[in-house]
């Protein structure tokens, strides 16, 4: 039997414990009530009292890759030089073998410093007696600035605890030149400035993230404060319909052949025909997006998007799909045509050869490119429907790319035209259209009549895997497939019968052909130019199946003057481009079409 006596000091010692077990569940409550559940409560607490400090968590610009992956656009880290004058004033104290003190004067590290840098030792060295004149206790100043990891490793070797090294976000273009135009690029800041770069920002653009912490008196990071209270967001993999390897082929390409004809500027653009993908648009001059300040301003950007010009004789295949198609002529209705002719209302209109009256069918007239052949059989067609027809071809409004600075085109409100301006926009003067909107009218003949969108990114890829940006692949019937397929035919003709069937016959492939020479418009008078052309050739293969689009520009060339300077360059374009995509020949042969009725 328990007595009691004995009791009473028992019931006392589990009183004791409980209370004990009950203040540490208090603290421990309390604890993670400070630590956990109102942590960024107390974070904040602790800022306010200037306990703390933060710095920023660096989020990469988010690739731009072509369409096959391949890095055309990356970021990569950069580092900025910062410096803590105050203790780097004194130098830096160590111990020999022996345990003697060494100190290492300022001046002595900060020509070491220099000597990474590649700057001058007296400028480094100022920066520090500099700070430290104005504030003795001056803890912060800047060495420099986006520096290389290569640069940052070998400052970080010297183990001088006063320098620290917060890193930057860089953009570097591997293959330098090569699509620059379309690349674009950003400034010193990271801030998109052009072309797809600036177009697709919202794709590319990162969140920086921000990490607190405490920190002693000196400076230093107290283990285990760190809260990361903003996550940084990486940019999204903006995927371009581009292939690298074709677009650095192209480039060289157009490269070699503006330099030959003496030519102002040239591009060569390859479209895919049943897609509407743009595979490859070569310019040159180009820019080099990492170093843009290397390249004039006027050749930084895209002409092909920006600079609309007349098509010239490009546009008489326009013309012809068109009134096949509305039913104002046939594929065997005839004109007759002499090589300079006035008609009844005073316009005039001459070839660019003499030649006797002709009865041309429409393929001659394609075939000889007649001004006024092609006069003619535009004259069978309402004013109203071709103007209709050249909106469907995309011919009056930017293409779906939507690249910075495009232009829709020139086409004068038709109200206003004059016969002579009715005439002249029949083969290609009196209206002007950009690189990409000729490319996608003769997709759509190439396509059997349907014009697909043209595209140049194929989608862009979050850091969560989440694909946005996914172009439009829905077509847009023009004018009907016998129209489009007897156009082809003519334009196969003009590749086999014309002047430059030899330049441009590759073999074992069916090829379409158009060529055209267009004036200049000075952009002071608003006259044309003297002696000033664009010229160029478009067309496509297989004809008996057609699978890309390819054309060649050149501004103003010198030595040739005409469009047989676009030849050897589309010649070469299109054979490298089918070797390319390995794309298989023809098993058949053009069939001949009569030029005369």
């Amino acid at each position: 039997m328990t007595t009691a006596t004995s009791r009473s000091p028992r019931r006392r010692t589990v009183v004791a414990l409980a209370v004990v077990l009950i203040v540490l569940v208090a603290f421990v409550v309390r604890l993670i009530d400070i630590q956990v559940v109102n942590a960024r409560e107390h974070v904040d607490d602790s800022l306010s009292m200037g306990l703390q400090s933060s710095r920023t968590l660096y989020a990469s610009r988010g690739p731009i890759v072509d369409a096959n992956g391949t890095p055309l656009a990356t970021s990569i880290n950069r580092y900025d030089v910062q410096i803590d004058p105050s203790l780097a004033v004194d130098g830096v104290t160590t111990y020999d073998d022996d345990g003697n003190e060494v100190t290492t004067p300022w001046p002595e590290l900060a020509a070491r410093i220099a000597s990474v840098l590649g700057q001058d030792a007296p400028d480094v060295r100022k920066i520090v007696t500099d700070a430290v004149a104005d504030n003795p206790d001056s803890q912060y100043a800047v060495i420099a600035k986006g520096v290389s990891t290569e640069q940052y490793r070998a400052l970080a070797d010297l183990g001088l605890p006063f320098l620290s090294f917060p890193p930057q976000a860089g953009r570097v273009y591997p293959d330098g030149a090569v699509g620059g135009n379309l690349l674009g690029f950003v400034g010193s800041d990271g801030q998109a400035l052009a072309g797809l770069e600036s177009a697709d920002d919202s794709c590319l653009a990162s969140t920086n993230g921000k990490v607190v912490f405490q920190q002693s008196l000196h400076g230093v990071v107290l283990p285990g404060t760190q809260v990361v209270t903003q996550p940084a967001v990486d940019g999204g993999t903006l995927q371009l319909t581009i292939d690298r390897d074709l677009q650095w082929y192209l480039g060289q390409l157009i490269a070699e052949q503006v330099q030959n004809t003496g030519s102002l500027r040239g591009t060569i653009t390859v479209v895919e025909a049943k897609t509407g993908k743009i595979r490859a648009l070569a310019e040159y001059p180009t820019v080099d997006p990492n170093d843009p300040t290397a390249t004039p301003e006027s050749d930084r950007g895209s002409a092909a998007f920006g600079d609309p010009n007349e098509p010239g004789s490009t546009m008489k295949a326009i013309t012809a799909a068109i009134g096949l198609d509305s039913g104002s002529f046939t594929a065997d209705t005839t004109v007759t045509a002499s090589s300079r002719e006035e008609f009844a209302d005073g316009a005039r209109v001459s070839d660019s050869f003499a030649h006797p009256e002709n009865r041309y069918t429409l393929t001659g007239v394609l075939i000889d490119s007649s001004n006024v052949g092609i006069s003619k059989f535009g004259d069978m067609i309402p004013l109203d429907t071709r103007v209709s027809y050249l909106e469907k071809f995309g011919l009056t409004q930017p293409t779906a790319v939507g690249f910075p600075g495009e232009s829709s085109g020139i086409l004068r409100d038709p109200a206003g035209w004059d016969k002579q301006t009715f005439y002249n926009t029949t083969f290609g003067q009196g209206l002007a259209v950009t690189v990409p909107q000729l490319a996608g009218a003769y997709q759509t003949i190439a396509n059997g009549g349907v014009r697909m969108p043209l595209t140049l990114v194929e989608g862009c890829t979050a850091a969560d895997g989440t694909v946005t940006d996914v172009p439009d692949a829905q077509g847009e019937r023009v004018v009907s497939e016998n129209a489009a397929d007897t156009v082809a035919q003519m334009l196969e003709n003009v590749a086999t019968q014309g002047t430059l069937a030899d330049q441009v016959a590759i073999p074992g492939y069916r090829v379409a052909i158009k060529t055209g020479t267009g004036e200049k418009t000075d952009p002071v008078t608003g006259a044309y130019k003297s002696d000033a052309y664009f010229t160029t050739m478009i067309g496509f293969a297989p004809a008996d199946d057609p699978q890309y689009v390819v054309e060649v520009n050149l501004d103003e060339p010198r030595t040739v003057k005409s469009s047989a300077a676009t030849a050897p360059a589309f010649q070469k374009a299109l054979t490298q481009v089918l070797k390319t995509y390995r794309v298989i020949p023809s098993g058949t042969t053009t069939p001949e079409l009569p030029k005369f009725g």
